[in-house]
């Protein structure tokens, strides 16, 4: 059984998977641990949630592996993990995945961004930093940024809390900006945007797709100590 953790990362999720790959909110403590007993062999995890539920453990992805189990990482929740368990066997993938692995990025809330609930569709409501790096390249590629501009908005971007970050709200906070040249550069911003996120979690999804589904014997270099973390709390 082929298993993905998706949200606001790929909100279409379901309609892209196919009957093969069952889609999942994003994961919480214990939600993996679940679908191994459920007999998933391979898992793709995009998004997961952190704020106010318990994130996913290490150590459920750990005994994912152990049990030779295929598991993905990319995108957003999905890149942290891998970045962190992937000297243990698991797949990172995606440009956010490398960059919290080389340490291009260490700030876990690069990724973290506000967005509508499961039953709404998930759909972003804020710009993760992630994505505005990602922007600002493809517009510095282009020629499209003055001088010194770049700099401006990522300092804008980076003193913004998540939940509010917007393209608007960050051209707004640029004090050089003159008041006249706000409009087109917010246009400009929109229209050259990368969702670098959603790019790196359908390459995920792909290779999930194309991953055998079965558990594999291979013979780790490490061996998982058990300990009571599979013990699901309880009220």
């Amino acid at each position: 059984m082929k298993v993905i953790f998706a949200g606001p990362s790929l909100p279409d999720a379901a309609s892209l998977a196919g009957e093969a790959i069952r889609v999942l909110p994003p994961a919480m403590q214990g939600d993996v641990l679940a679908q191994l007993e459920q007999g998933a062999n391979v898992i793709g995890l995009i998004d997961g949630g952190f704020e106010y539920a318990a994130p996913v453990r290490h150590k459920e992805i750990l005994h994912a592996l152990s049990l030779g189990v295929a598991v993905f990482g990319a995108a957003s929740m999905g890149a942290l993990r891998a970045a962190e368990c992937h000297p243990f066997g698991m797949i990172g993938i995606g440009r956010i995945f490398e960059d919290y692995r080389t340490g291009r990025l260490v700030d876990d809330a690069a990724v973290a961004l506000m967005h509508a609930p499961t039953a709404l569709g998930s759909k972003p409501l804020t710009i993760p930093l992630v994505n505005v790096s990602a922007t600002l390249d493809a517009m510095e590629d282009r020629g499209l940024l003055a001088e010194g501009l770049r700099q401006e908005l990522e300092d804008a971007a980076y003193a913004m809390f998540f939940k509010k970050r917007t393209w608007r709200g960050i051209v707004e906070q640029c004090a050089a900006i003159e008041e006249p040249a706000r409009p087109q550069l917010l246009a400009t911003l929109v229209s050259n945007f990368v969702d670098q996120k959603r790019i790196d979690a359908l390459e995920l999804l792909k290779a999930v797709q194309e991953a055998r589904d079965i558990r594999s014997s291979a013979d780790l270099p490490w061996k998982l100590h058990e300990t009571a973390f599979r013990t699901r709390p309880t009220l």
